[in-house]
């Protein structure tokens, strides 16, 4: 496995995490098998949105000495009520939930404490001015909780979350055809057909410069919604009209700017190793750029994907690289301190480009490479 820094919280996770479906109407025999895996694995991080207090209880019990091996990512404001799952933002609720999720964990802490669900700005607000925040940062206070995140598929809502300061993980979804569609509070919206009925050209700017802020704060990005539900992974339900494999949709999360984890829905086993076979996957099996130049809905006509196709460069110049960074400090109309330092460390920068062109006959995109390292230069100095 393959381990990234989360941001700024110093965490080290997998980029290979595990939602919480793989342990739903499990026995506590198949739980803690599913944990013993996950530990062979190396899959260390755990997301925990379902209140579903059996559920909790198994994971617990499975956890019992060897819960330091893993990252909790725990949820506030998800309920259990007359035996079905609640998101709620009445404290005296919200409250008992987590204590609940504490005690039947077998813990008194958890590495991020996740705000559940936030995907209006009004609600933002009112998480945000309101108890629920306050709750919190007392919790972080007194070392209940490591950092506090935040769940949202809304990348303006996302953004001021990010852009507040009080927040350290996000947890968003991540894929090729949400990651085209315009912000919206209708978390339907993304999954809807009449949505992609249309051509869909390049990126959402909204998205792209919810990402890069992450980057630049050191916000770290912890994925859901990878395979979109397993929609894309089927060539009757692809929201693009053509099916990617997990190994494509996994990769093009995993070099989005910011990301450290996508939470892979195993629901069994089985799923659970395929899903870590990623980390030992050939280039070629995460390759994702020739699916994307072939979808017949969807367009990244001129938009890097950092794919690397662009690579060898004949001057050893990380085109890829160079053009993130570019990205950085373009959507910030300034170079961050952070962003120039990265720069500055790489091997050969945009100067060293002689413009030769073989990058740009590489990339399956058309994007203006020689271009891109032009403005690069005249941005960096070198």
């Amino acid at each position: 496995m393959n381990y990234r820094t989360l941001g700024n919280t110093g965490l080290k996770v997998g980029e290979i995490g595990i939602g919480c479906e793989g342990f739903l109407d499990k026995t506590p025999a198949e739980v803690r098998a599913y944990v013993d895996k996950m530990e062979e694995l190396g899959v260390n991080c755990i997301d925990l949105y379902a209140p579903n207090p059996g559920f909790r209880t198994n994971l617990g019990e499975a956890l019992k000495g060897r819960q330091e091996t893993f990252v909790l990512q725990a949820h506030l404001c998800t309920i259990w009520q007359d035996g079905q799952y609640e998101r709620s933002r009445e404290i005296d609720k919200v409250k008992a939930s987590f204590e609940d999720q504490l005690e039947r964990l077998g813990t008194d802490h958890v590495e991020i404490g996740m705000i559940h669900y936030v995907d209006s700005m009004d609600d933002w607000h009112t998480v945000k001015d309101g108890p629920v925040m306050a709750y919190a940062l007392d919790l972080k206070k007194r070392g209940v909780i490591g950092c506090i995140g935040m769940s949202s598929h809304n990348p303006e809502v996302s953004l001021a979350a990010v852009e507040s300061g009080l927040i350290q993980v996000l947890m968003f979804s991540v894929n090729p055809c949400y990651d085209l569609l315009p912000a919206t509070e209708d978390v339907d919206a993304l999954w809807d057909e009449k949505n992609y009925e249309n051509p869909l050209v390049n990126m959402d700017p909204a998205r792209a410069n919810l990402y890069e802020t992450c980057q630049r704060l050191g916000v770290g990005i912890t994925v859901m919604k990878a395979f979109g539900g397993g929609d894309l992974l089927s060539d009757k339900l692809s929201l693009a009209g053509k099916a990617l494999t997990e190994f494509q949709c996994l990769h093009y999360a995993l070099t989005r700017p910011a990301v450290a984890c996508v939470m892979a829905g195993a629901h069994s086993v089985e799923e659970l190793v395929r899903a870590a076979a990623y980390e030992t996957a050939s280039d070629h099996e995460k390759d994702y750029a020739a699916a994307f130049a072939a979808f017949p809905r969807i367009s990244w006509k001129g938009h890097c994907m950092y794919c690397g196709h662009c690579a060898p460069c004949h001057q050893g110049i990380d085109v890829a690289s160079v053009t993130k960074f570019l990205n950085l400090a373009r959507a910030q109309g300034t170079v961050p301190e952070t962003v120039r330092e990265h720069y500055k460390v790489l091997p050969h920068h945009a100067g060293d480009c002689v413009e030769c062109g073989a990058c740009e006959e590489r990339c399956p995109f058309e994007v203006p490479a020689v271009e891109n390292m032009r403005r690069a230069r005249e941005l960096f100095g070198t």
